[in-house]
Formats: C-alpha cells, structure tokens, sequence
C-alpha cells in the first residue's frame, strides 16, 4: 500500500513532530520520514506544548522519554489533559533500559515504543502502522457520520411522507361530511395540545396528533347519504354509522410502523361508564390516547355547525361536559377541557363587559 492512500489526509502528506533535545536524532528522524510526511522538531516539551497550541494539524508525535526540564512523561500528562490534544498518537523514544519505563509510557498514553539508537526499518514501519490505523479510524468516523446524516435525511424524508400520507386521508374523509369540514385537524390539534398540557414527551404528542387526524377513517366505508342525513338516523342508520369505528381499525391495522392509529379510531366512542361502542370498554382499559380524543371530539362536534342545529355556545358546552364527566368523559380529561372552556368563557365576559363600557 502506498502511503498516500492511507494517510489521514489523503493526497496530502500528513504533519509529524518530533521531540527530542538531541540534534543528531532530530536530524535522523527528519531524513528518514522527510518522503513520508512533513517532518517539524523542537528540542523540548515546553515547545512541544506551543507548537501544538499553536493549532498547527499533527498527525503523530515522536516524543522523547528523557528530555532536559519537562520529561516525555511530563509532557504527555500535560497533552493528554487537553481535549483538542488528547487523541494524537504519540511514538516514544528513550535510551534507557528499564522495562517498567515503556509500561508508564503506555499507562500514560503512548500508543508505541522504540529503543535508542534508533533503527531506521523499524521506526518508518511502526510510523507508518500508526499513520495507517489512525488513516482508517479517522475514516470510519467520518463514514459513520456520513451514514448517520444520510440515516438522518432519510427518517425525515419518511416522517415527512407519512404526515403527508395522513393528512391526505384525512382531507378524505372529511371531504365527505360537508358539515363537519376540517373536523379530524381540529381534533388532532386539540388533542396534541391536550396530551401537551398532561406533560407527555414530544414523541408521545406527535403520535396523538396523527391519532385524531385519522380517528374517523372509518367513515370510508360508510355511505355519503347517511353521512349527511339532514334529518334523525333510523336505528339501522345508526348502526351503519358506528361501524366506522371498526372499519377504521381495520383500515389502519396494516400500518406496522404506526400500530398505535388505530387505538384513536377504534375506541374514540367509548365511555367512561361502559356504556359505549364498540366493546364497551370502560374507565382505564379504554386507551389513554381514545379517552383524550373522546372528549376532543365530543367539544369540536358540539361547537360544529350541522344540518340539524347551528354549534354550541360555549357555556352550553362548558355545562355537557361538565355534565358528562366521569361518565361520557374521563374526569381528568374532562376537567382540563373545562379550564380551558372556563378560560375562554371569562375572556367572552370581558370583551362584552369593554364593548357595553
């Protein structure tokens, strides 16, 4: 393998430094890996130290062990302790004998040692091993970031589709109930705001919100001439209208990467006391999420214009709900829609009382 196309830096050839406070093997170290990198020396660790805070790029130092004032040791304490420096492999160099001394060097952070006096074969072939593994793990990170990003790129991408996805059914199957127009956003945004305010995380907001957008997908099935009725459902109308609940569960089953839409579609009309559709769930083993975007879509219907009768005002929204709580409605959802509405209700008494002042 050539040493260009394993350096750090591609076709460029990398910066080494070496520190040693003996000219003679400065000058051997430079002429022997002069063809294979640009070679900087500097007598100590003291000037060690600056070159490298200079923000000089270096891709391997060959240290000295043994060195006047700061020691090779010294010096890689010193390095090691600084976050910008701490990971630029170091080669140690030392005359001495003593066996322990490569053990502290190692324990300190020399990645590899090499005896004085120096042979020439051996020194270029540990620096190129240095140069070599640094080269690929220096590669390997940058290709883990750039899968990452691309992973990254592409979940968004997704998520983006899936909205759009849903959204378009949505628009669907309020397209077919001209009296309840832009129902299944407004119970989505409600819902959100509600899970929101009940302290649930970011993810758990967003997986509601797509809940209540998709909540009526049922209604598909059902015929356009039940769904806008002017006048009262016979009982057998009626029944063909609850099915929607079902129907949408089916409908969303096959989702794998969302399995939890249909819970919102299946299980919105079910009460709190039991007596609702289509299993008769009641209290907690109705769904969390249902039993929000039961009570949401319960305030939205009564405020929505219909064939039959002109929204609700709000007190007399206010007052259902109130009504309805801990039967219709779970009471902790419930009551938080009544703060609400009770909000909205004192802020409708002050505009009237600035417009009679």
């Amino acid at each position: 393998m050539e040493f260009k196309q394993a350096t750090l830096y591609g076709e460029k050839k990398p910066h080494i430094l070496v520190i040693d406070d003996d000219e003679v093997i400065r000058g051997l170290i430079k002429n022997n890996l002069n063809d294979l990198a640009h070679v900087d020396t500097v007598i100590s660790g003291e000037d060690g130290l600056s070159y490298l805070k200079s923000g000089r790029e270096t891709a391997l130092i060959l240290l000295d062990y043994l060195m006047h004032g700061m020691t090779g040791l010294e010096f890689l304490k010193h390095m090691k302790s600084m976050t910008a420096l701490e990971d630029i492999p170091v080669l140690m160099l030392t005359g001495e004998e003593d066996g322990s001394l490569e053990l502290q060097a190692l324990e300190a952070g020399a990645v590899d040692f090499i005896h004085k006096p120096v042979a020439v074969a051996v020194m270029r072939q540990r620096v190129l091993n240095i140069l070599n593994y640094t080269y690929l793990q220096h590669s390997l990170q940058d290709e883990v970031e750039r899968q990452t990003k691309l992973a990254d790129k592409r979940k968004e991408e997704a998520e983006q589709l899936f909205e759009e996805m849903i959204m378009a059914l949505a628009q669907a199957i309020d397209a077919k109930d001209h009296y309840t127009h832009g129902h299944s956003q407004r119970v989505a945004e409600y819902s959100a705001q509600l899970s929101y305010l009940l302290g649930d995380d970011p993810k758990q907001v967003r997986q509601i919100y797509y809940m209540g957008l998709l909540h009526d997908i049922g209604k598909i099935g059902i015929p356009v001439e039940i769904i806008n009725k002017p006048g009262n459902l016979t009982d057998e109308e009626y029944a063909i209208i609850k099915s929607h609940s079902v129907i949408g569960a089916e409908v969303l089953k096959p989702i794998r990467i969302s399995p939890e839409l249909m819970i919102g579609a299946r299980h919105h009309h079910e009460r709190f006391d039991g007596h609702g559709y289509p299993d008769k769930l009641s209290g907690n083993d109705i769904p969390r999420a249902a039993r929000i975007i039961a009570v949401v879509d319960a305030y939205d219907a009564m405020t929505s214009n219909r064939s039959y009768r002109k929204g609700l005002t709000t007190e007399k929204v206010y007052n259902e709900i109130a009504r309805n709580s801990g039967s219709q409605f779970d009471p902790e959802f419930a009551g938080i829609m009544l703060e609400y509405l009770r909000k909205e209700k004192d802020s409708i008494k002050e505009s009237v009382q600035e417009v009679n002042n």
